[in-house]
């Protein structure tokens, strides 16, 4: 493991985890691997639970970014202490409307995209079990908004909260804090390589949220009917 991401979701780290893999850095593990493997979930159980599964949940990765795996970056810089922490951020009303929009609306809106989700959680057990471990991630008392998150102000004074927390805990040589609009530079000279010629990769988290779990839904919905329901 070279790199952990500290970051909080929704603060561009889908377009760290292209930016990590195009500088070398890759696989970088993300939310998004989760969702594409639902058995994942178990190891993130088990995480939470108290268990060091690193090895298994990282094998074949050298980076990390968004959550699960900064949710746990107190435990991960001390398990590869030679790997930096990357910090990303956002200004915080922006990232308040990003994650209330998607993350927060998931478990406690009520959208579309919501109220597919509950749906296949109905019908599928994996992805039961998945929103259980964002529920315990975010919402539940070990969880990173615990201390309450109906309110904007809410959200945004944990979220400030935890970039400090990031910062007084990780000691500084081993720290950036980088917003995506900041560029290849100060990436590039904490990591020690070369500037890309090409731009920095730019990747819609939200329409990419939207997108698996809406999609994720109505696939296991049509198919949960196709095998319980007679063909008309």
């Amino acid at each position: 493991m070279r790199l952990i991401g500290a970051g909080l979701p929704r603060t561009g780290t889908l377009t760290q985890k292209l930016a990590l893999e195009q500088l070398g850095l890759g696989p970088c593990y993300h939310w998004v691997n989760v969702i594409a493997d639902l058995d994942q979930v178990q190891l993130w159980d088990r995480a939470l639970d108290g268990e060091a599964v690193w090895d298994e949940v990282f094998a074949g990765h050298n980076s990390t970014v968004d959550w699960p795996g900064g949710y746990f970056y107190r435990k991960l810089i001390d398990f590869y202490p030679q790997a930096k922490v990357l910090l990303s951020v956002r200004d915080p009303q922006a990232w308040e409307r990003s994650f209330r929009e998607t993350i927060w609306t998931m478990s406690h809106g009520d959208s579309l995209m919501a109220l597919l989700a509950r749906a296949r959680a109905e019908v599928d057990p994996r992805w039961h079990r998945y929103l259980k471990l964002v529920d315990r991630m975010f919402w539940e008392p070990q969880g990173t908004f615990a201390a309450g998150h109906e309110q904007p102000a809410q959200l945004i004074e944990q979220m400030v909260r935890h970039t400090e927390e990031v910062k007084r805990v990780v000691p500084a040589e081993r720290l950036l804090v980088w917003e995506v609009t900041d560029g290849w530079e100060p990436l590039c000279e904490f990591l020690e390589v070369d500037v890309p010629d090409e731009p920095l990769p730019h990747a819609n988290d939200r329409d990419t949220f939207l997108g698996r779990v809406i999609g994720g839904a109505l696939d296991a919905l049509q198919a949960w009917r196709e095998e319980n329901l007679p063909a008309y």
